[in-house]
């Protein structure tokens, strides 16, 4: 007979096995040895790059292309050759606008030309907001309802949203940009105006029992892990229980930047003078704005042991990152002040070696459809190392020196590459060379995003109203024909259309989106209201603009608006026996549902 073991010695051995590689402080060799950690490739400051000779010199037409060809060459691959104008027009206008050319444009100015066109357009900004408003987790209400408690919502959230669109359309430098998110009431407090940037911290989730110190916590967890993730691609919110047990954070970096948050409140600034309260604060958020200030006491936190508040420790106080430091020091701010604006500064400092390179990574990300970095929000010891570590260096300290923290620069940078305007065609040699395309033998195909796919489809029908700025509209709403970049985003419950087709969880700071392909899509494209109604005003849209007695020239109108072209002999025989027993508004419906109009090459 087989002896039973006591329960309790079965549960304390599996215990301890369980919680032996994962000891509750960090005890990895190094850990905390900051001159060792900065041997990893992002605590290292960029660089210039140069390559050795390359055997094709005359295939670049921009700086960043001879990284791009030196890889290239070192495996034996040549670049795909360029796209024909249709497809490389098509390309950078949903890039840098979100939204397809007019078939007019894609006939006249030279690929320079058009770029600089779309550089300037008011749309650039609609279209470069939502990567943003991705990485700061934007939404207008909270997760959760207490009743009729309206304080939860934030019914003016589209002031931020707005002035994010309207800061990229002015081309404000991204170190700027960063500045005053975190402290323009700090460094302009009578420009009331601009105080809405702001809400990339006044718009953050807030918890019920805001009063409870436990749950205060939580708020200060989320302001550092987005700001962390989203500007310096670490996780330095791992550091809230321990020591982080990969990277060079140790739990005091992480309480000397959630005192900074500590000491800052959330608060309803009036629109006007007339809605004042006794504070300042308006008492209904309907009428405010949604920001942050500092609060009436600034604090240093203890280190909480195990991040339980009724375990305080030793008081840390406000600074950042040691690791981050020249000296390995950790910089501490002002005690006067909150330490927003300290913490702005050290964010931008041409001796941080993370905040370029994180949003130059982004960047290429959006234009490429995969990033220098596959872990665009981590960049530490778990993330992964860059695809092209030369590259991403030189672009980083050429944004921050050549082009100011320009966004428009950057985007320019890469759009008139040689790599950027490669094909996308799939050659089957080099695919079993380099499957993944890592090597940036040619252009990755894209699915357009859910807002860029509505915006298109809205565009098609000639119902899109292309007005800039405003209040949120339901997405769901077949009435609202405005640009997707305004419609309405709840934690409570996420739109279906936009969850339907992978947009980002709110309640989180976003590293980047995924792409899933469900029967649901399929079924909402052949049978929703909204992409119905659009293909009746498309149908009508052609009819108007062709010659209704003669087929052809309705299925010429429609790829002409749709993709671009004309129709190949075999698609116009297809549309032709087509329209032979159904009706324009089926076809026109059913060119939507190709892959041609929802995707790029």
């Amino acid at each position: 007979m087989k002896k039973i073991l006591p329960t309790a010695l079965v549960v304390a051995t599996l215990w301890s096995l369980v919680l032996a590689p994962l000891p509750l402080q960090a005890e990895a060799p190094g850990a905390n040895d900051f001159e060792k950690a900065r041997q990893h490739w992002s605590f290292q400051s960029p660089q210039r790059r140069k390559v050795g000779k390359l055997k094709n010199p005359a295939w670049m037409t921009q700086p960043l292309d001879a990284f791009v060809l030196a890889r290239l060459e070192d495996a034996k691959l040549t670049p795909n050759p360029p796209a024909d104008d249709r497809a490389l027009k098509r390309r950078v206008s949903f890039d840098l606008i979100g939204l397809p050319p007019d078939p007019g444009q894609i006939k006249g100015d030279s690929y320079e030309e058009f770029v600089e066109q779309m550089l300037a357009s008011p749309h650039f900004g609609e279209r470069w907001a939502r990567l943003w408003l991705d990485v700061a987790r934007f939404a207008e209400d909270q997760a959760h309802i207490v009743g009729d408690n309206t304080k939860l919502t934030y019914p003016n959230a589209w002031m931020y949203r707005d002035w994010v669109i309207s800061a990229l359309n002015d081309d404000l430098p991204y170190d700027e940009f960063l500045r005053r998110q975190l402290a323009i009431d700090l460094m302009f407090p009578n420009e009331k105006k601009e105080h809405p940037a702001l809400g990339f911290m006044g718009l953050g989730p807030k918890y019920y029992r805001r009063n409870d110190l436990a749950v205060m916590a939580d708020e200060w967890e989320d302001r550092v892990d987005t700001l962390t993730r989203g500007v310096l691609g670490l996780t330095v919110a791992c550091s809230r229980c321990h020591d982080h047990f990969y990277d060079p954070i140790p739990s005091d970096d992480y309480y000397a930047l959630a005192g900074v948050f500590a000491s800052t409140e959330m608060f309803n600034s009036p629109l006007n003078e007339k809605h004042k309260g006794k504070d300042g604060q308006a008492e209904k958020p309907a009428n405010a704005s949604h920001v942050v200030r500092e609060a009436k006491s600034m604090k240093n936190l203890p280190v909480y042991d195990r991040g339980d508040v009724k375990s305080p420790g030793k008081v840390v106080p406000r600074g950042f990152l040691a690791v981050l430091a020249t000296d390995g020091k950790r910089l501490e701010f002002s005690p006067k002040t909150s330490g927003r604006l300290d913490l702005a500064e050290a964010l931008v400092s041409r001796d941080n070696p993370l905040t370029a390179r994180v949003w130059v990574n982004r960047v290429w990300a959006e234009l490429f459809g995969q990033p220098l970095v596959a872990t665009p929000s981590n960049f530490g010891a778990l993330g992964e190392k860059p695809s092209h570590p030369d590259l991403l260096d030189d672009l980083s300290v050429r944004f921050m020196e050549e082009g100011k923290w320009s966004l428009k620069w950057l985007v320019r940078e890469i759009v008139l590459s040689s790599t950027y305007r490669q094909s996308s065609e799939a050659f089957p040699a080099k695919i079993a060379e380099d499957p993944a395309n890592e090597l940036l033998w040619r252009m990755n195909r894209r699915r357009l995003s859910i807002e860029m796919w509505r915006d298109a489809l809205y565009a098609a029908s000639g119902a899109l109203d292309r007005s800039i700025g405003g209040k949120s509209f339901k997405a769901s709403d077949t009435n609202a024909n405005r640009r997707a970049v305004y419609a309405r985003i709840s934690r409570l419950q996420l739109d279906p259309v936009l969850a339907l087709f992978d947009f980002p969880d709110p309640n989180l700071h976003s590293p980047g989106r995924g792409e899933t392909t469900t029967p649901l899509q399929k079924l909402f494209l052949m049978n929703n209201p909204l992409v119905v109604k659009q293909a009746e005003a498309l149908a009508e849209r052609i009819e108007k603009e062709a010659d209704p007695a003669k087929v052809d020239t309705l299925v010429n109108r429609a790829y002409e608006i749709l993709f671009g072209r004309i129709p190949k002999k075999d698609e116009l025989a297809l549309g032709r026996r087509f329209l032979e027993g159904n009706e324009l508004r089926d076809y026109a419906q059913a060119l939507l549902n190709t892959n041609e109009f929802s995707w790029l090459d």
